[in-house]
């Protein structure tokens, strides 16, 4: 039987930690070069989330020079993350890829009217040196109200893939999918798409060192930040185009080799950025400030931006002091890295109180939390800004404005969005009317509060 090997290298969630990406580039060009001159197929797929505006060089680039880099490592096709897609303004993202050269595959995002943009393909269908057809598509995870406020359109990407797979499966001999949905998703895909041989997996950070049979399709995933390379080995019966093998692990990137321009290549990167953001964002000069201050004024910033009764946000927001004189967005980036959105939920006077009192908890001064675009360490205290808090005989009294609470009034509270995502507090988490404001960042907040009336951001 003259079977053929195809081989298949990919990563996720990258989240632009860039330490093991020259020592990634180098491992994959070395692979790509010993498969072909085995004349055994290579192919490498990015499954989103390569991109975090929480380092200088994708903020500066708008995520260019995340695309610069899958192009000098020679991917073949990426699907995009929620970091792609809802941390990008409009136009960014519909300008992110315009220098690729490769796929964008994605079968649920769609512009407003409902046609796809020019850079992005449902799907595509690779054919390998002895015919075998390989059809992939792509999927992101539904943030269907925060793309909406940004301008695009998403579809329920299980909807979706129906669709993908139909088409697909008449003109394919294998069905891959790039998936940023999360291994929740991706196990129910498994069971309910038996056409699809493999999910390659992103979003939720989960690690397979050998991959998980779910019926008949092999799901993949490599953690997150660059830690591990995966490797599919499909072996495949050209003449039937049936899938004779399919094994899967993962390569730590700790153990592969170094080289001895890799130190030298990482901080490139990070000064590439840096240099671009070393521009003065603030028309006068500032006088220095505490983390402290910076919280405190950051949370005045939520509640006057959103125009709310009342805010409140945890001071671990800010990871720095500032130092006097010029303001650069390299310096805000620092001080606020965070792709997090200020956001207002409307809540009765009860839930007001019963949130509040949560607050008070001792629990969030030293809480280590990760996810949400929170890209600090710990939680930190709870700031409040419009509200005070006055302790009698052990009971806490809470006023807005120096007026009691009204349980059955209906407040404003401006908060960071990531409390609207988590379970810190349910009566937010359960909260029927959320507003979300896209596409500015706190840190955008906080330039505009730093200026004054001198620096305005357009709202």
């Amino acid at each position: 039987m003259n079977l053929e090997v195809i081989h298949i290298y990919h990563t996720n969630d990258l989240h632009s930690h860039f330490e093991k990406w020259p020592r990634i580039n180098h491992f994959l060009a070395e692979r790509r070069k010993w498969h072909q001159d085995a004349g055994e197929e290579f192919f490498l797929f990015d499954i989103g989330d390569h991109a975090d505006r929480s380092h200088p060089l994708t903020e500066a680039t708008q995520g260019q020079g995340n695309v610069q880099l899958l192009n000098e490592a020679g991917y073949h096709a990426v699907t995009i993350g929620n970091n792609e897609g809802i941390t990008f303004p409009f136009d960014e993202l519909d300008h992110l890829y315009d220098q690729r050269q490769f796929d964008v595959l994605l079968a649920n995002l769609f512009y407003q009217d409902g046609h796809s943009p020019g850079w992005l393909k449902e799907h595509t269908i690779y054919e390998t040196k002895k015919g075998v057809k390989m059809g992939l598509t792509g999927l992101t995870a539904n943030y269907a109200h925060l793309y909406q406020l940004l301008g695009w359109q998403t579809a329920d990407p299980i909807e979706a893939l129906k669709q993908q797979v139909t088409r697909l499966k008449e003109k394919s001999d294998i069905i891959i999918l790039l998936s940023h949905l999360g291994i929740t998703d991706d196990e129910r895909i498994g069971q309910e798409f038996p056409e699809i041989d493999v999910v390659i997996g992103g979003h939720t950070h989960h690690i397979l060192h050998e991959g998980k049979m779910v019926d008949t399709s092999l799901l993949t995933c490599g953690g997150k930040w660059g830690m591990y390379v995966g490797h599919i080995r499909l072996v495949v019966d050209p003449a039937s185009g049936t899938l004779v093998e399919k094994k899967a692990w993962l390569y730590d990137t700790n153990d592969l080799p170094s080289f001895e321009a890799e130190e030298e290549q990482i901080n490139h990167l990070y000064k590439w950025g840096k240099d671009i953001l070393s521009a003065s964002v603030v028309s006068h000069d500032c006088e220095e400030k505490s983390k402290d201050e910076l919280a405190q004024l950051l949370c005045k910033a939520i509640h006057d931006w959103c125009e709310a009764d009342c805010a409140f946000m945890n001071e671990g927001l800010i990871l720095n002091h500032l130092a006097g004189g010029t303001v650069t967005r390299y310096d805000l980036l620092k001080l606020c890295p965070h792709p997090i959105n200020p956001a207002v939920v409307e809540l009765t006077g009860a839930e007001l109180k019963e949130v509040l009192v949560q607050t008070r908890d001792e629990k969030w001064k030293n809480l280590q939390i990760f996810g949400l675009g929170f890209r600090g360490k710990i939680m930190g205290e709870i700031l409040y800004s419009g509200i005070d808090v006055k302790v009698e005989a052990d009971y806490l009294h809470f006023y807005i404005h120096g007026k009691p609470i009204e349980s059955e009034k209906i407040y404003k509270l401006a908060i960071p969005d990531m409390f609207t995502f988590g379970r810190f507090f349910p009566s937010i988490f359960r909260a029927k009317k959320k507003q979300y404001f896209l596409p500015e960042f706190l840190r955008h907040l906080l330039e505009w509060r730093l200026g004054e009336t001198e620096k305005q951001i357009v709202k």
